[in-house]
Protein backbone atom coordinates (compact mmCIF):
# COMPACT_ATOMS: atom_id res chain seq x y z
CA UNK A 1 0.00 0.00 0.00
CA UNK A 2 2.67 2.32 0.59
CA UNK A 3 4.54 1.58 -2.21
CA UNK A 4 1.20 2.12 -4.53
CA UNK A 5 1.39 6.03 -2.65
CA UNK A 6 4.61 6.48 -3.45
CA UNK A 7 4.20 5.67 -6.93
CA UNK A 8 1.60 7.45 -7.12
CA UNK A 9 2.64 10.41 -5.84
CA UNK A 10 5.59 10.53 -8.20
CA UNK A 11 3.59 10.29 -11.18
CA UNK A 12 1.76 13.66 -10.21
CA UNK A 13 4.98 15.14 -9.05
CA UNK A 14 7.07 14.28 -12.29
CA UNK A 15 3.81 14.86 -14.68
CA UNK A 16 3.24 18.91 -13.01
CA UNK A 17 6.63 19.29 -13.43
CA UNK A 18 6.71 18.35 -17.14
CA UNK A 19 3.58 20.72 -17.21
CA UNK A 20 5.57 23.34 -16.01
CA UNK A 21 8.31 22.76 -18.10
CA UNK A 22 6.57 22.36 -21.71
CA UNK A 23 4.16 25.29 -20.30
CA UNK A 24 1.16 23.01 -21.46
CA UNK A 25 -1.16 21.22 -19.39
CA UNK A 26 -0.70 18.17 -16.94
CA UNK A 27 -2.20 15.98 -19.39
CA UNK A 28 -2.26 15.62 -22.70
CA UNK A 29 -5.16 18.30 -23.48
CA UNK A 30 -6.47 18.85 -19.88
CA UNK A 31 -5.88 19.06 -16.58
CA UNK A 32 -8.21 19.50 -13.47
CA UNK A 33 -8.83 23.08 -14.80
CA UNK A 34 -7.05 22.46 -18.45
CA UNK A 35 -4.26 23.38 -19.67
CA UNK A 36 -2.24 26.15 -19.51
CA UNK A 37 -3.65 27.99 -23.02
CA UNK A 38 -7.13 27.35 -21.15
CA UNK A 39 -5.76 28.85 -17.95
CA UNK A 40 -7.75 32.35 -17.91
CA UNK A 41 -10.70 31.30 -19.67
CA UNK A 42 -11.27 28.67 -16.95
CA UNK A 43 -10.12 30.28 -14.28
CA UNK A 44 -13.07 32.83 -15.25
CA UNK A 45 -15.41 29.46 -15.20
CA UNK A 46 -14.68 28.44 -11.73
CA UNK A 47 -14.96 31.98 -9.82
CA UNK A 48 -12.21 34.35 -10.47
CA UNK A 49 -12.59 37.73 -11.68
CA UNK A 50 -10.61 39.82 -14.13
CA UNK A 51 -9.34 41.80 -11.55
CA UNK A 52 -7.73 39.20 -9.83
CA UNK A 53 -6.41 37.32 -12.69
CA UNK A 54 -4.36 40.55 -13.69
CA UNK A 55 -3.40 41.09 -10.45
CA UNK A 56 -0.32 38.27 -10.21
CA UNK A 57 2.62 38.13 -11.87
CA UNK A 58 2.29 36.24 -15.27
CA UNK A 59 3.01 32.59 -15.34
CA UNK A 60 0.98 32.52 -11.49
CA UNK A 61 -1.87 30.75 -13.10
CA UNK A 62 -1.83 27.75 -14.47
CA UNK A 63 -5.05 26.54 -15.00
CA UNK A 64 -4.71 24.21 -12.51
CA UNK A 65 -7.40 24.95 -10.17
CA UNK A 66 -11.36 24.12 -9.63
CA UNK A 67 -12.96 27.37 -7.51
CA UNK A 68 -11.49 30.31 -5.72
CA UNK A 69 -11.05 29.47 -2.05
CA UNK A 70 -9.35 32.93 -1.10
CA UNK A 71 -13.02 34.81 -2.06
CA UNK A 72 -14.59 32.54 0.40
CA UNK A 73 -11.98 32.61 2.88
CA UNK A 74 -12.73 36.07 4.48
CA UNK A 75 -9.22 36.54 4.79
CA UNK A 76 -8.37 39.26 7.43
CA UNK A 77 -5.19 41.86 7.76
CA UNK A 78 -2.17 40.17 9.71
CA UNK A 79 -3.88 36.72 8.95
CA UNK A 80 -1.14 33.54 8.73
CA UNK A 81 -2.61 31.26 5.65
CA UNK A 82 -1.02 28.04 4.64
CA UNK A 83 -1.69 27.40 0.80
CA UNK A 84 -1.81 23.93 0.87
CA UNK A 85 -0.47 22.36 -3.42
CA UNK A 86 0.33 26.33 -4.09
CA UNK A 87 2.16 25.69 -7.33
CA UNK A 88 3.26 29.23 -9.28
CA UNK A 89 1.41 30.45 -5.98
CA UNK A 90 -1.45 32.12 -8.01
CA UNK A 91 -3.90 31.54 -4.45
CA UNK A 92 -1.10 32.70 -2.63
CA UNK A 93 -0.61 35.68 -3.99
CA UNK A 94 -3.90 36.68 -4.08
CA UNK A 95 -4.04 35.34 -0.32
CA UNK A 96 -0.91 38.03 0.19
CA UNK A 97 -2.55 41.03 -1.13
CA UNK A 98 -5.67 40.46 1.43
CA UNK A 99 -3.62 40.07 4.43
CA UNK A 100 -1.15 42.84 3.79
CA UNK A 101 2.17 43.18 5.69
CA UNK A 102 0.84 42.69 8.83
CA UNK A 103 0.33 38.70 7.70
CA UNK A 104 1.58 36.23 5.45
CA UNK A 105 1.17 33.08 3.51
CA UNK A 106 2.90 30.07 2.97
CA UNK A 107 2.82 28.08 0.01
CA UNK A 108 3.42 24.37 0.47
CA UNK A 109 4.38 22.13 -2.86
CA UNK A 110 6.06 19.02 -3.32
CA UNK A 111 7.16 19.44 -7.07
CA UNK A 112 10.74 21.40 -6.87
CA UNK A 113 9.72 22.87 -10.06
CA UNK A 114 6.44 24.65 -9.14
CA UNK A 115 8.40 25.94 -5.95
CA UNK A 116 10.76 27.63 -8.05
CA UNK A 117 9.42 29.02 -10.04
CA UNK A 118 6.53 30.29 -7.04
CA UNK A 119 9.83 31.85 -5.66
CA UNK A 120 10.88 33.76 -8.80
CA UNK A 121 7.00 34.97 -9.19
CA UNK A 122 6.99 36.23 -5.83
CA UNK A 123 10.45 38.18 -6.45
CA UNK A 124 8.89 39.60 -9.62
CA UNK A 125 6.19 40.39 -8.43
CA UNK A 126 7.60 42.15 -5.21
CA UNK A 127 5.86 39.59 -2.32
CA UNK A 128 7.77 39.89 0.72
CA UNK A 129 4.42 38.67 2.85
CA UNK A 130 4.99 35.52 0.66
CA UNK A 131 7.25 32.00 1.55
CA UNK A 132 7.29 28.45 -0.39
CA UNK A 133 8.42 25.52 0.91
CA UNK A 134 9.02 21.87 -0.79
CA UNK A 135 6.90 19.38 1.05
CA UNK A 136 3.84 17.00 0.82
CA UNK A 137 0.86 17.76 2.23
CA UNK A 138 0.91 14.70 4.18
CA UNK A 139 3.45 15.96 5.98
CA UNK A 140 3.43 19.44 6.33
CA UNK A 141 6.84 21.75 7.16
CA UNK A 142 4.92 23.93 9.16
CA UNK A 143 4.75 24.06 13.14
CA UNK A 144 1.78 23.26 15.20
CA UNK A 145 -1.03 25.90 16.08
CA UNK A 146 0.79 28.18 13.64
CA UNK A 147 -2.03 28.76 11.32
CA UNK A 148 -4.85 31.00 11.17
CA UNK A 149 -6.27 29.89 7.75
CA UNK A 150 -5.07 27.12 5.43
CA UNK A 151 -6.63 27.12 1.60
CA UNK A 152 -6.44 24.30 -1.11
CA UNK A 153 -7.37 24.31 -4.66
CA UNK A 154 -7.92 21.11 -6.32
CA UNK A 155 -5.11 19.45 -4.57
CA UNK A 156 -6.11 17.54 -1.99
CA UNK A 157 -7.91 15.70 -4.73
CA UNK A 158 -5.04 14.26 -6.11
CA UNK A 159 -3.39 12.60 -2.60
CA UNK A 160 -4.06 8.82 -2.21
CA UNK A 161 -3.62 9.73 1.66
CA UNK A 162 -6.72 12.03 2.58
CA UNK A 163 -7.25 11.36 5.75
CA UNK A 164 -3.72 11.90 6.72
CA UNK A 165 -3.45 15.64 4.79
CA UNK A 166 -6.95 16.67 7.07
CA UNK A 167 -5.07 15.68 9.96
CA UNK A 168 -1.93 17.87 8.98
CA UNK A 169 -4.04 20.73 8.12
CA UNK A 170 -5.92 20.26 11.69
CA UNK A 171 -2.18 19.75 13.56
CA UNK A 172 -1.22 23.24 12.08
CA UNK A 173 -4.03 25.45 12.28
CA UNK A 174 -4.27 27.37 15.57
CA UNK A 175 -7.19 27.11 17.52
CA UNK A 176 -9.65 28.68 16.00
CA UNK A 177 -8.37 28.42 12.63
CA UNK A 178 -10.98 27.36 9.41
CA UNK A 179 -10.22 25.78 7.19
CA UNK A 180 -11.64 26.41 2.68
CA UNK A 181 -11.35 23.97 0.27
CA UNK A 182 -11.94 24.47 -3.50
CA UNK A 183 -11.68 20.03 -4.71
CA UNK A 184 -13.40 17.22 -6.71
CA UNK A 185 -15.46 14.88 -5.33
CA UNK A 186 -17.68 11.73 -6.94
CA UNK A 187 -21.45 12.18 -7.08
CA UNK A 188 -21.76 8.41 -7.86
CA UNK A 189 -18.84 5.95 -8.67
CA UNK A 190 -16.46 6.89 -11.97
CA UNK A 191 -16.38 4.06 -14.65
CA UNK A 192 -13.69 1.74 -14.25
CA UNK A 193 -11.87 2.46 -17.41
CA UNK A 194 -11.11 6.21 -15.81
CA UNK A 195 -10.62 4.88 -12.18
CA UNK A 196 -8.31 2.92 -13.26
CA UNK A 197 -6.46 5.72 -15.30
CA UNK A 198 -2.79 7.43 -14.45
CA UNK A 199 -4.06 10.32 -17.10
CA UNK A 200 -7.10 10.68 -15.29
CA UNK A 201 -5.64 10.53 -11.76
CA UNK A 202 -3.26 13.20 -12.53
CA UNK A 203 -5.79 15.37 -13.82
CA UNK A 204 -8.22 15.40 -10.41
CA UNK A 205 -10.29 12.40 -11.82
CA UNK A 206 -9.64 8.93 -10.61
CA UNK A 207 -7.97 10.18 -7.09
CA UNK A 208 -11.37 12.01 -6.47
CA UNK A 209 -13.44 9.95 -3.55
CA UNK A 210 -17.41 10.38 -2.65
CA UNK A 211 -18.47 13.52 -1.36
CA UNK A 212 -19.59 11.45 1.82
CA UNK A 213 -16.55 10.51 2.45
CA UNK A 214 -14.23 13.39 1.62
CA UNK A 215 -16.63 15.63 4.28
CA UNK A 216 -16.40 12.32 6.52
CA UNK A 217 -12.60 12.72 6.52
CA UNK A 218 -12.56 16.32 7.68
CA UNK A 219 -14.76 15.36 10.66
CA UNK A 220 -12.73 12.56 11.96
CA UNK A 221 -9.52 14.89 11.57
CA UNK A 222 -11.26 16.74 14.01
CA UNK A 223 -12.84 19.63 12.17
CA UNK A 224 -16.29 21.35 13.26
CA UNK A 225 -18.65 23.24 11.75
CA UNK A 226 -18.27 21.20 8.02
CA UNK A 227 -20.74 23.30 5.51
CA UNK A 228 -20.29 22.89 1.83
CA UNK A 229 -20.63 27.11 0.73
CA UNK A 230 -21.30 25.80 -2.67
CA UNK A 231 -21.57 22.88 -5.26
CA UNK A 232 -21.76 22.57 -8.92
CA UNK A 233 -20.92 20.70 -11.56
CA UNK A 234 -17.40 20.44 -13.36
CA UNK A 235 -16.95 22.82 -16.97
CA UNK A 236 -17.01 20.27 -19.38
CA UNK A 237 -14.23 21.90 -21.30
CA UNK A 238 -11.71 21.37 -18.52
CA UNK A 239 -12.29 17.91 -18.88
CA UNK A 240 -9.78 15.14 -20.94
CA UNK A 241 -10.95 14.96 -24.48
CA UNK A 242 -11.49 11.27 -24.02
CA UNK A 243 -13.37 11.70 -20.42
CA UNK A 244 -16.53 13.60 -20.95
CA UNK A 245 -18.02 10.50 -19.99
CA UNK A 246 -17.22 11.65 -16.06
CA UNK A 247 -18.63 14.84 -16.16
CA UNK A 248 -21.88 13.70 -14.22
CA UNK A 249 -19.72 12.27 -12.03
CA UNK A 250 -17.63 14.89 -10.80
CA UNK A 251 -18.74 17.63 -8.61
CA UNK A 252 -16.99 20.48 -7.99
CA UNK A 253 -17.59 21.76 -3.68
CA UNK A 254 -16.07 24.34 -1.78
CA UNK A 255 -16.03 23.76 1.89
CA UNK A 256 -15.47 25.55 5.03
CA UNK A 257 -14.76 23.95 8.59
CA UNK A 258 -13.40 25.22 11.74
CA UNK A 259 -10.86 23.96 14.68
CA UNK A 260 -12.21 25.03 17.48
Amino acid sequence: MKSDKNKIKKIVRDRYAKALVKEASCCSSGSCCGGVTQAQDISKKVGYSDVELNAVPEGANLGFGCGNPVALALLREGDVVLDLGSGAGFDAFLAAQRVGKRGCVIGVDMTPEMIERARANAQKGGYANVEFRQGEIEKLPVEDNSIDVIISNCVINLSPDKKTVFREAFRVLKPGGRLMISDLVLAKDLPKEIKNSVEAYVGCLAGAIKKEEYLRFIEQAGFQDINIISESSYPEDAMFDHLEAAQDAIVSIKVAAAKK
